[in-house]
């Protein structure tokens, strides 16, 4: 199979994809909102407590972490919601594990922000 040619046409397609996705995430998953504003008062304290370069790349990616692990499980949960309506152990099972995935990736990021602004504070 031939190999497509490179397209901007395309690739902005797909860049209007992602942002039609990011838009479905926050409309559709109220926890969203949590995040958002966890993540601007997050920044924000690290702003007001003058973090370093390197503090502030370590806070975004853990936010980022967070994010993209909770937009995994967004996907994951509407796939097993979509292939079995009903309830069945193996869906639970598949659901469970990627929650958790959002659990360790928020517990990730608190201690790194722990990490950070104890110091600071203290």
């Amino acid at each position: 199979m031939k190999a497509k040619n490179f397209s901007l046409r395309e690739r902005a397609h797909s860049i209007k994809y992602a942002w039609q996705g990011i838009h479905a995430f926050f409309d559709q998953q109220h926890n969203a909102i949590i995040h958002l504003f966890a993540t601007v008062g997050v920044m924000a304290f690290a702003v007001f407590l003058d973090s370093s370069f390197y503090e502030m790349i370590a806070l975004v990616l853990a936010t980022g972490f967070v994010w993209v692990s909770e937009i995994f499980n967004t996907a994951i949960e509407t796939i097993m919601d979509h292939v079995s309506p009903d309830k069945h152990p193996k869906v639970k099972m598949i659901k469970d594990v990627s929650a958790a995935a959002v659990l360790v990736s928020s517990i990730t990021a608190i201690i790194v922000g722990l990490m950070i602004f104890i110091p600071k504070l203290f």
